[in-house]
């Protein structure tokens, strides 16, 4: 009984492993149809899940792409800009050095200009000296004003010719701080705190003062005497 029971089994265990009840699924059954009906729609959707990613792949590659391209673009153009400044450094260089130069020589112009003036000038005021010096060569009983007049006449032409013009304030009138050099107060018949009497003149070239005009001032009319007319 031992062996028929063995064999049962062993015939049971082959039923079981090989022959299934009918209206049973199998694994592969469930996974093909029944139960499995939940998986059908991934695989059918694989293929575009795939596209998809292609094509997510493909437009970053694309957007890289263009990212290079601007990358390059922007390097072009800094490398452009870099010679760009670098050429107006250079030309700014050049200027200032210019400017410079300009500077240098304008100032060797103007004291050459100066020299020539100065020695135009000097030119023609030796000739007044000639003239004084030929008035005292005269002998001592000559009348040397005339000559001196005419020197001095010839004097004046000169500093005008130079735009120099005497300041020589008219007795009584205002004190101009500017030009004219107070050296003091006196009693005098013109108003008080007008000019009483030019002490020396001044000059001034194309209006501006070479040297005041030395000057006093009034303090009005001396007090009269207080006594009564008899």
């Amino acid at each position: 009984m031992s062996e028929e029971s063995s064999e049962s089994r062993a015939t049971a265990a082959t039923v079981d492993d090989d022959e299934v009840p009918d209206g049973a699924d199998t694994d592969a059954e469930r996974d093909e149809d029944g139960d499995a009906a939940g998986s059908e729609e991934p695989l059918e959707n694989a293929p575009d899940l795939a596209a998809r990613a292609e094509e997510y792949d493909a437009d970053l590659a694309a957007a890289v792409a263009d990212v290079e391209s601007r990358l390059e673009d922007a390097e072009s153009e800094l490398e452009t800009k870099a010679e760009r400044i670098a050429d107006l450094e250079d030309a700014l260089a050049r200027s200032k050095a210019e400017f410079k130069n300009y500077k240098k020589r304008a100032k060797r112009r103007e004291a050459e200009i100066r020299e020539r003036a100065t020695e135009d000038f000097v030119g023609r005021i030796v000739s007044v000296r000639d003239n004084l010096v030929r008035a005292l060569d005269q002998d001592e009983d000559v009348d040397i004003r005339p000559g001196v007049e005419s020197t001095v006449e010839e004097f004046d032409r000169i500093l005008a010719e130079e735009n120099v013009s005497e300041i020589a304030p008219a007795p009584g009138s205002d004190v101009d701080p500017t030009r004219h050099e107070v050296l003091m107060r006196v009693d005098a018949d013109q108003p008080e705190g007008a000019v009483a009497e030019v002490y020396r003149p001044g000059y001034e070239m194309a209006g501006t003062v070479l040297r005041e005009a030395q000057v006093t001032v009034s303090e009005g009319p001396a007090d009269g005497d207080d006594g009564a007319e008899s």
